[in-house]
């Protein structure tokens, strides 16, 4: 009898301590991990967080922001959450609600997370400004991807009727949030909050543990991943569990990542060049401060004075000019209808310079076909100098302006003026780009002149060249931006034979829609890798598979990859290190998959091409 009762008691402990498991695991209100970004136009498991409607939860919890160009205060970041400047100062343990924070610094929002319609969300409104009028605009740039741009297109479907946002309009906004359980509030590991948080580049699992003080196993549960192997990735959204065990919940600054060392990244200084001919001077960028502006004002009335004294050019890509050599600089002056907006007149730091639209024709020769070398895009004259010619409408020009303001980078095609249409052609614009001595890649690569052809030691160098400019558009430029349309038709070769990206101004902000976007920019990398490679250009895809299929030993008898690679390099390369195009070959491989997220980053693409040049 006793010894049944014994073996009762232990049957009923060891229910009961399955219980507790139960309990403690189900602390949580597990959420899939959705790996799209904000810009994607597909619905995935966690693109919204489900709730149980019947029980109308609500809970109190936190997000995280990000101090940008747009709200860099304390101030302007408590207005765009209708939060008191007082609770955020406290809550991130600040002082000041109008001093400038540091660009990217993480500031915690509290919010309320309710169940509604089957999702929690913290619901917010915002009024349309000038400078954000679509909804991923919106999304994905003011809010930094916490709603993504489908869910903010459709909670506002029947107040637009399908259209995208006007100026003024009131949008509802619904963040991503998330409550845990109530039912286990008196276990010792219970989780109190459910932070939501953008993740950006080179967020990791080690430098979110640092930043909040979270379990590993916390952190994988709460996102329904499976192990330390799945991978998190950057411009997405996580759920950080919190427990406010010691009475307060704060993020812990995490250091800088040490500069990289001088000479990696180059980018272009800025140089100075006088000239005898007169030039209209073009300014944009942003304000440096009120003593730069006098300076300008003493500068303009001088140069009404002595016309024909003095210029400044910015004309880093061009170091032969000099004042004793040829320029770009015309003597005629800009017409006074031209459509200079007062709003380009942001500041003082990017100088173009300012053409009339005859000198735009006469350089182009009246934009014949014969002086046509893309869409849209002319090579032309300008006092002796080649320059590229690039028309497009009037009211995307500050935006390209505005780019080229912000990157500077020596494998960056340089943007040297401007010129605004007048009179039947006021609704164009034209943009006047450098046009680097040797022409396109493509047109470099179907040259037979055996004096100019790419040798192998050049190729090389220009694969590292634009793999440098996509690394510095992806990672160290702010925001972070994707090129979208790399190509061998968009890199030019300098007379040095080193390359640069063009057509730089159709970029996409990466800041938080980056993952695809720079995918995108691997892909079209390693088309770009296999036509320096073979020389040919990438027609219908049969360059892909004419790659892949020798590095799986197709269509060679006996020989190997070895033979197929022989057979697929470039012809007119006579001279060239097998071992190097074998690599090239398997990285580009790799660059092309089908998986966006299987191809490499531009970091891991760096490592290979360093070793090469």
């Amino acid at each position: 009898m006793g010894t049944n009762l014994v073996f009762i008691h232990n049957k009923i402990m060891i229910h009961l301590m399955f219980i507790s498991l139960i309990c403690i695991t189900s602390c949580y209100s597990q959420q899939p991990y959705d790996i799209s970004n904000c810009f994607s136009n597909e619905t995935h498991p966690g693109s919204r967080y489900t709730c149980n409607i019947s029980t109308r939860e609500t809970c109190k919890t936190f997000l995280v922001y990000r101090a940008n160009q747009n709200f860099k205060t304390i101030s302007q970041i408590s207005n765009l959450f209708n939060k008191t400047t007082n609770e955020i100062l406290q809550i991130n343990n600040l002082t000041s609600s109008s001093q400038i924070l540091k660009q990217g610094k993480e500031v915690l929002i509290p919010i309320e997370c309710t169940c509604s319609e089957q999702f929690y969300q913290a619901e917010f409104s915002y009024k349309v400004l000038e400078n954000s009028t679509t909804f991923s605009n919106i999304a994905c740039e003011v809010f930094e991807g916490l709603v993504k741009h489908l869910t903010l297109s459709d909670e506002n479907q029947s107040q637009l009727q399908g259209n995208e946002p006007k100026i003024d309009d009131v949008l509802h906004v619904p963040l991503r949030c998330s409550c845990p359980k109530k039912n286990v509030s008196n276990l010792k590991r219970v989780i109190k909050y459910f932070a939501t948080y953008p993740l950006i580049q080179g967020d990791n699992f080690d430098i979110l543990i640092k930043k909040f003080g979270f379990s590993l196993d916390d952190f994988l549960e709460a996102n329904q991943l499976q192990s330390t192997f799945s991978s998190i990735f950057p411009n997405t959204i996580v759920l950080i569990p919190l427990r406010d065990e010691n009475g307060s919940i704060k993020i812990f600054d995490i250091p800088d990542s040490p500069s990289p060392p001088p000479n990696f990244l180059p980018t272009n200084p800025f140089v100075t060049h006088g000239s005898t001919q007169p030039s209209n001077l073009y300014i944009s960028g942003p304000i440096i401060g009120f003593v730069l502006i006098i300076i300008t004002l003493i500068a303009s009335g001088f140069y009404m004075k002595k016309l024909r004294k003095s210029d400044v050019v910015i004309d880093s890509f061009n170091p032969k000019i000099t004042s004793n050599s040829n320029s770009l600089y015309s003597p005629m002056r800009a017409s006074t209808t031209s459509c200079l907006s007062p709003d380009f007149l942001v500041g003082i730091k990017y100088c173009l310079l300012n053409y009339h639209i005859e000198e735009i024709e006469k350089a182009t020769n009246f934009f014949s076909d014969m002086n046509k070398i893309g869409d849209f895009v002319y090579k032309g004259l300008i006092n002796d100098i080649e320059v590229m010619v690039k028309r497009l409408r009037f009211e995307d020009t500050s935006e390209v302006i505005d780019l080229h303001s912000r990157i500077n980078h020596i494998n960056i095609v340089n943007l040297i003026g401007v010129c605004y249409g007048e009179g039947d052609v006021i609704s164009w614009s034209y943009l006047v780009f450098e046009l680097p001595k040797n022409g396109c890649l493509r047109d470099c690569l179907i040259n037979l002149d055996p004096c100019n052809s790419l040798s192998w030691l050049r190729r090389t160098q220009i694969a590292f060249d634009i793999a440098t400019c996509l690394y510095y558009l992806h990672y160290c430029s702010f925001p972070s931006y994707a090129h979208m349309n790399v190509n061998s038709r968009n890199i030019f070769v300098t007379e040095n034979w080193r390359g640069k990206l063009a057509d730089v101004g159709g970029v996409s902000n990466n800041l938080l829609h980056g993952i695809v976007s720079q995918k995108v920019d691997i892909f079209a990398f390693g088309v770009v890798l296999l036509e320096l490679i073979s020389g040919r250009e990438n027609l219908d895809g049969k360059l892909m598979k004419d790659c892949v299929g020798f590095l799986l030993g197709e269509g060679s008898e006996g020989g190997g990859c070895f033979e197929g690679l022989r057979s697929f390099v470039d012809p007119n390369l006579k001279e060239y290190s097998l071992p190097e195009a074998l690599c090239l070959c398997f990285l580009a491989k790799d660059c092309v998959k089908d998986d966006p997220l299987l191809r490499p980053s531009m970091d891991d693409i760096m490592k290979v091409l360093a070793k090469m040049v």
